[in-house]
This record gives C-alpha cells, structure tokens and sequence, in this order.
C-alpha cells in the first residue's frame, strides 16, 4: 500500500493538463480512468505501474474527479490485460519515448560501463544513472529484473575495465 498524499502532492503530480486532457477524452469508463491515471504516473516516476496497490487511493479519487468517472471504477481496470498494454502504446507515442531494446540496453549498458562505473561502484547509485539515462534518451526503463541485470553487467564490466587499466 502507498502512502497517501497532501492536497498540494496530489495537484502538482496527478493534475491533468493540456494534451493529457485529449488523450484521455477519447476513452470511456474504467477505461478512462485507467488511462489517466497510467499517464499521470508514467509521467511522475517515468515507468508503468506494476499493478493498482502502486497508485494511493486519493490520487486515484482526484484524476476520478478530474475526468467524471467513478474513482470505484479503477476495480474494472486490468493494468496487465490487452487494453492496457494498447494504452501504455498510446501514452509512450504520446511522449516520445519508446520500449527498450536489446540493442538499447546494450547501449545503455556501455555508456554506464565507460562513464559511470568508473567513479560509482554501489549498485544504487549505477541504477539511479541508468534510469537517468533511459529517461534521457526517452526510453521506457526495462522491467525490474532487466534493471538489476544491467546493473550488475555493468559493474562486472566496469570492473574488468578498471583492473585492466591498473595492470
């Protein structure tokens, strides 16, 4: 369970605004709210959320609010079904940013193998760059375990890099 969040988190991270209010007029029902509500967090943590226990309750009450359905509606909402993965489709070509590829995570991979595992070594740190990076480059960050993967890729190769450089 999230934690709840104050009036002033709610307005500044799950206000609809502008071309996000386009987007999510073309739906209905469950659907809408859904929609809104994947927009707003792919927005606010630059990622889909893995299920509903990851949005708190007011925040879905107040894009409820926002676009005119019932917040119990979010219950008819499957965040894992077909219309779902149509909707993070629709949001990510919205935003500009795209799936990543293994070519993208091979990419990524190198750019943290020659610029940040050099200086940063705890795992953390290197996955604080590499969602950075993802963002930047306007990809959609891997599923969690792709993350760690990398993460651990990197390091090892970064590793290798350093103690080379030192004989």
């Amino acid at each position: 369970m999230t934690r709840e969040l104050d009036q002033d988190e709610l307005i500044d991270r799950w206000t609809l605004v502008g071309e996000e209010l386009g987007l999510v007029a073309t739906k209905r029902g469950a659907a809408k709210l859904g929609f809104a509500v994947m927009l707003r967090f792919y927005l606010e943590r630059g990622r889909f959320p893995c299920g509903r226990s990851e949005i708190p309750d007011n925040a879905v009450a107040y894009v409820a609010r926002q676009v005119g359905i019932e917040r119990t509606a979010i219950a008819f909402y499957d965040f894992t079904g077909r219309t779902s993965k149509a909707h993070r489709t629709q949001i990510r070509e919205a935003l500009g940013f795209r799936e990543c590829s293994v070519v993208d995570a091979d990419a990524v991979t190198q750019w943290l193998v020659d610029t940040v595992t050099q200086v940063e070594r705890g795992s953390e740190r290197v996955r604080e760059h590499l969602l950075a990076e993802c963002r930047r480059r306007r990809l959609e960050p891997p599923s969690a375990g792709r993350v760690d993967r990398i993460v651990r890729s990197a390091l090892s190769r970064g590793e290798d890099v350093l103690f080379a450089r030192v004989m």
